[in-house]
């Protein structure tokens, strides 16, 4: 079996093509999607989650065609640590949510469409990952950043992610057609995003009840740690750190029922 295509342009659907960065983790699965997006025959592109600060990564990316504007999923550093140095090298505006990173760019918000390279992408706030994580909705694909990964499930981030957030994001994504395709921050497309976030949902529910369980088994007011020894006993210990975080947000979910 071969490994990951590094260095690759791949493309996933006629307007959005992928290029995997060299930066693979526990929570990176085999590196970040850097998604480059344009219309057929359009002589522009618009970036997606330019990734880490890597300028071999970064000067891939310039190669494929003059940018008009690069766009954030979410601040995480796997997705936004190259976007200023990477704007600035392709002479293009940097727009996010968080205004940290942005560069000569607006911010984004509900109900913006961002028109470039042929295309219009529609900005979907999607909190709960982290405060600051939207989707960007193409006609027949959606951007999920880190809230709907290819693989595995998403971690509610600490200290700003809030499960409440999340499960209403997840809840929103259902609500697109039957077959939009997933083009995530993390992993390979999902054929069905729709589908992909109803599973989602249902993984949060048991997650939760195994959760309110745990912490009545355990009496008092048990720890983070401690719900993780119980409730993810058959899981890697590597992924424990990740489980805290989600199981903070899911006590602090619990606290506020």
């Amino acid at each position: 079996m071969s490994g990951p295509a590094y260095g690759v342009l791949r493309q996933v659907t006629p307007t959005a093509a992928v290029l995997l960065a060299e930066n693979p983790g526990v929570m990176t699965l085999e590196g970040t999607n850097t998604w480059v997006l344009r219309a057929p025959g359009s002589a522009s592109c618009v970036v997606v989650d330019p990734g880490p600060a890597d300028a071999v990564h970064l000067g891939r990316i310039a190669l494929e065609a003059p940018v008009e504007v690069v766009l954030l999923t979410h601040g995480h550093p796997d997705h936004s640590d190259g976007a200023r140095s990477f704007g600035r090298q392709v002479d293009a505006p940097v727009r996010s949510v968080d205004p940290a990173f942005r560069l000569g760019g607006e911010g984004l918000a509900e109900g913006d469409v961002i028109s470039a390279a042929g295309l219009s992408l529609q900005v979907l706030p999607t909190p709960g990952h982290t405060a600051d994580s939207v989707c960007f909705l193409l006609d027949d694909a959606v951007l999920t950043g880190d809230t709907v990964l290819g693989r595995g499930t998403t971690v509610v981030a600490h200290p700003d992610g809030r499960l409440g957030d999340y499960l209403a994001s997840l809840r929103l994504l259902t609500t697109l057609p039957a077959g939009t395709i997933g083009l995530p921050g993390h992993g390979p497309e999902l054929p069905d995003v729709v589908a992909a976030a109803g599973g989602y949902l249902v993984h949060r529910e048991q997650r939760l009840a195994q959760v309110k369980a745990a912490v009545a088994a355990l009496g008092g007011a048990p720890s983070a740690r401690q719900v993780v020894e119980a409730v993810y006993a058959d899981v890697d210990r590597s992924l424990w750190p990740a489980a805290e975080w989600s199981v903070r947000a899911q006590l602090e979910y619990l606290r506020d029922a």
